[in-house]
């Protein structure tokens, strides 16, 4: 039996049951009963019944204990991983190892925790039981991650083969955190960009491809210097992931001299990089910049013989200019500040003048009633002074009347008063020669500390003495300085014929998606630090694991532009001017500013993007009485439309591969 509507004219659909039946070879139907004037709902229940399904009161189901796992978030992170074809590129054969990985790098994009916290926190969504990895424990996980970072040069390859190709442009960065504690080999001081004065740190760097995707993370020492570890990346590129021509992308701190010469001596291997500020300074002294031409463009191309064999893009910022002027004039009154303030600390408590020296000392000889004793010589710029020790035995002794007991307690309390003066006047006699401050050496080094503070020793002619200092700005090396505003210069290998000068410096800016990853590992969005981890190998797998949950959740952020608060208009990256401040499109902006969507819902981060799917669950359930674990059934919440299309978006995801990896992974 089944239902039929059959179509009624203008009349609402007959609702029919209908039999079907076989007679002399000829299949017919008939008709039991007209169901028309039964309500939609109770025909619904009908027609499911008569395809076989089950069907169970309402009052009769209940939801197991801790039976209601958050789902939708972890559905989200593993559909992205499918997409990606994550497993693949840790191990293409499963294994508990690899799903304890796989889980590991889940639970940092949703909830980053230490590793014990995660064993609690993945409890209570359906990650542990869609990895089967429930009954896994803290040392499962350390075990894991020891088996994971045996396999990182196997995994980088693999991912250099799906994300990087010859002629690539590879931006390469350094970084580091703070390391809690002192007993890991890597961990040692060094330039802390945390601002975590005291602390040791370890270094990191990435190496990405053009799009800002993550290849390899190599992990340093913490007192590693930038240039150091430029060339065993140029390495990795040629001998490990087997690209013969690329170009390195580093900053001016990375690609020094040294290391530039040591690129030239490599076949295949350009770069683009930057000059430092004495460099700029130097060929701006010499008039290799012709500083007019700014006024026609924001960049032109300079040629020196300091830098045989290269291009150099001079660049000017007009914005910038603006921010670095207002940044040092700000500076420059902040120091100013301050350094009136040491001055008054120099000069505070200093006296001066006979009168007012003498009615502060008589003030203090007032005290005990024994001033008499003292002999004073006052003058205009100081005071000596000499205590009669005479005079008090006789006064004593006359006033005791021969008692030797009373005479001799009388004078030791006199004694007390009179060491208890002397102290009071030596310290008074230093005001008259010192402040607070006093001392060329201690006014050094506060001044010292204000300037560097605000790193505007270069702009201050200091005059310290011996008790004193004067200070002035000097504005001719700030005038110098301010002509440099906003001005930077690109260097780079390429010819012009494979790289205008518009494309090497976009090229260069292309570090700043490098940087765009250094923020999310460090921020709530991975959580890299604190590093808690002692053994030098769990730190390496612990920044790798970060650097394989950026890898999927940077693919997550470009699916979900639409929904988030991200630019969606990519394509006029490459027309801009490459010198211009970057600015959003009027579509990004209005997203912003009115925090709705053209559909008028709301606008979400990927962090509340994914606490919004966090609501969908799934939910085991049981009828009223029966409890045997073969009668649970499980029901997944139904999606809305805003995590509906998440999902959809998530379908755009794609596994590239542009060169073949050799041998089995």
């Amino acid at each position: 039996m089944y239902i039929a509507a059959i179509p009624n004219r203008n009349s609402p659909p007959a609702i029919l049951l209908r039999e079907s039946y076989r007679e002399k070879g000829k299949v017919g139907s008939r008709t039991p009963a007209n169901l028309s004037g039964l309500p939609p709902q109770s025909v619904e229940i009908l027609r499911r019944s008569l395809k076989g399904e089950n069907l169970v009161s309402t009052d009769a189901l209940e939801i197991i204990e801790d039976g209601s796992p958050a789902h939708g978030h972890v559905d989200a992170v593993m559909t992205a991983m499918r997409r990606l074809d994550f497993s693949g590129l840790i191990c293409s054969r499963r294994s508990r190892r690899r799903d304890l990985v796989v889980a590991m790098v889940a639970a940092r994009i949703l909830e980053p925790k230490s590793k014990p916290a995660t064993t609690l926190w993945r409890a209570d969504t359906t990650l542990p039981e869609m990895l089967n990895v429930s009954d896994a424990d803290e040392d499962d996980l350390y075990d894991a991650m020891d088996w994971l970072l045996e396999r990182q040069g196997r995994i980088e390859n693999k991912s250099a083969g799906r994300r990087l190709e010859n002629n690539a442009l590879a931006p390469y960065d350094l970084t580091s955190s703070c390391f809690e504690g002192q007993t890991c080999p890597l961990a040692a001081p060094g330039h802390n960009r945390d601002q975590k004065k005291g602390k040791l740190q370890v270094n990191y760097g990435l190496l990405t491809n053009r799009k800002g995707i993550p290849i390899a993370v190599p992990v340093f020492e913490g007192s590693t210097g930038d240039p150091k570890t430029l060339v065993p990346q140029v390495e990795k590129m040629r001998d490990a992931f087997g690209i013969e021509k690329f170009v390195m992308v580093g900053d001016r701190g990375m690609l020094t001299r040294k290391q530039v010469d040591a690129l030239h001596d490599i076949d295949g291997v350009d770069w683009i990089g930057a000059l430092r500020p004495e460099a700029i300074k130097k060929l701006a002294a010499s008039g290799a910049i012709q500083m007019g031409l700014f006024d026609e463009r924001n960049l032109f191309e300079v040629r020196h013989p300091d830098f045989p064999g290269e291009r150099l893009v001079a660049c000017r910022n007009e914005v910038l200019a603006h921010r670095r002027a207002i940044k040092r004039d700000s500076l420059l009154k902040a120091a100013v500040k301050e350094l009136y303030k040491v001055r008054g600390m120099v000069e505070r408590g200093r006296l001066s003048g006979k009168n007012e020296i003498d009615v502060r000392v008589r003030g203090i000889l007032k005290k005990c009633g024994i001033g008499k004793h003292f002999d004073l010589d006052i003058r205009e710029d100081g005071f000596n002074y000499r205590v009669n020790e005479d005079a008090p035995i006789a006064q004593v002794t006359a006033k005791s009347k021969g008692n030797q007991e009373l005479i001799e307690k009388r004078l030791k309390r006199s004694r007390r008063h009179i060491e208890s003066i002397t102290r009071q006047l030596a310290k008074l006699s230093r005001k008259v020669d010192n402040g607070r401050l006093h001392g060329q050496d201690k006014i050094g080094v506060r001044v010292g500390k204000v300037i560097n503070k605000y790193k505007a020793g270069k702009h201050f002619d200091l005059d310290i003495r011996g008790n004193d200092f004067s200070f002035e700005i000097n504005r001719d090396k700030v005038k110098k300085e301010a002509a440099l505003d906003g001005i930077y210069i690109v260097r780079t290998s390429l010819s012009k014929e494979r790289m205008d000068a518009d494309e090497t410096v976009r090229g260069y800016k292309l570090l700043s998606q490098v940087e765009r990853a250094f923020r999310s590992f460090k921020t709530a969005d991975l959580m890299v630090r604190p590093i808690r981890h002692r053994p030098e190998d769990r730190v390496r797998a612990h920044i790798f694991l970060c650097m394989l949950a950026y890898y999927v959740q940077r693919h997550m952020m470009e699916a979900w532009r639409p929904l988030l608060y991200a630019d969606e208009d990519q394509k006029t990256k490459d027309l801009r001017d490459p010198v211009a401040p970057a600015k959003r499109s009027d579509s990004a902006m209005k997203k912003v500013s009115a925090g709705r969507l053209d559909d008028g819902s709301g606008v979400y981060s990927f962090r509340t993007l994914l606490g919004h799917l966090c609501a969908i669950a799934r939910a085991t359930c049981h009828c009223s009485g029966e409890r045997g674990a073969s009668d649970t059934f499980t029901m997944i919440t139904r999606r809305n439309p805003k995590q509906q299309k998440a999902f959809d978006l998530l379908q755009t995801i794609r596994a590239q591969t542009v060169r073949p990896h050799q041998g089995e992974f």
